[in-house]
C-alpha cells in the first residue's frame, strides 16, 4: 500500500527469463547488470540458474529473479519447468550472427507453450517480451543482424519496436535500460493480475559444464 507520506508499497517478487541460442551472451548481461561485472571465461549453463535484483518501478521496491537459462538444445526440456509463473521474457540474439535471431522464434514458441495451458490465448498474445541483440562491441564489419531486421521479427510476432535494445556486456552498453525495461512489463503485468506471484525455487545445478556462454 502507499503511505500517506508517498513511501513505498509492499516488496514484491517477479520472475523474468532470459532465452536465447547458447553463446549469445545471456550469462554476461545478468552478471553485468546484477553484479557489474564481466568476464570472458562464464561457464555454460546447465538446465538453469537465477540471480536477483533489487529495483524501484512504479514508486514499488520490486525484487526481479532473473532466471538464466542453458542456450543447448538438449536442455530445453529441463529448462522449461522454469518459464512457468514467468512475468516477462527476455530474448537475446547475437547481432553477429544471424541464426541466433532466427531462432528467437524457437525460443519465444517454446516459452508460450509451457507458460501457458494454451499458447494461442489473448493472454498468450499479450505476454509481455523484451528483445536484446547482444555484442555490439565486435568488430562492425562482423555484424549480420541490422536493427532493422530485429525489428521486422518484432513486427512479424506482434513485438512493439520500442522493446528492442541493442546492448554490449563488455562496455556497459544498454544492459540497465534493457533489464529495467523487462522489470517494468513483469511489474505491470503482475499487477494486473492482482499482484499474483510465484514460489521461489533453490536450484541444486548451477554453472558446472566448461564453455563460454559470454
Amino acid at each position: 500500500m502507499m503511505s500517506s507520506s508517498g513511501g513505498l508499497r509492499r516488496k514484491q517478487l517477479l520472475k523474468a527469463v532470459v532465452l536465447g541460442d547458447s553463446g549469445v551472451g545471456k550469462t554476461a548481461l545478468l552478471h553485468r547488470y546484477v553484479n557489474r561485472t564481466f568476464s570472458t571465461h562464464y561457464k555454460a549453463t546447465i538446465g538453469a540458474d537465477f540471480m536477483s535484483k533489487e529495483v524501484i518501478v512504479d514508486d514499488a521496491q520490486v525484487t526481479v529473479q532473473l532466471w538464466d537459462t542453458a542456450g543447448q538444445e538438449r536442455f530445453q526440456s529441463l529448462a522449461s519447468a522454469y518459464y512457468r509463473g514467468a512475468d516477462c521474457c527476455l530474448l537475446v540474439y547475437d547481432v553477429n550472427i544471424k541464426s541466433t535471431l532466427e531462432r528467437l522464434t524457437l525460443w519465444r514458441d517454446e516459452f508460450l507453450r509451457n507458460r501457458f495451458s494454451d499458447a494461442n490465448s489473448a493472454e498468450a498474445r499479450d505476454f509481455p517480451f523484451v528483445i536484446v541483440g547482444n555484442k555490439t562491441d565486435f568488430d562492425p564489419a562482423e555484424r549480420q543482424v541490422a536493427v532493422a531486421d530485429a525489428l521486422d521479427w518484432m513486427a512479424s510476432v506482434g513485438i512493439d519496436a520500442e522493446d528492442h535494445f541493442e546492448t554490449s556486456a563488455k562496455d556497459d552498453v544498454g544492459v540497465t535500460e534493457a533489464f529495467m525495461r523487462m522489470s517494468v512489463k513483469a511489474h505491470r503485468l503482475s499487477s494486473h493480475n492482482d499482484g499474483d506471484t510465484f514460489a521461489p525455487v533453490k536450484l541444486d545445478i548451477e554453472y558446472k559444464n566448461k564453455g563460454c556462454g559470454c
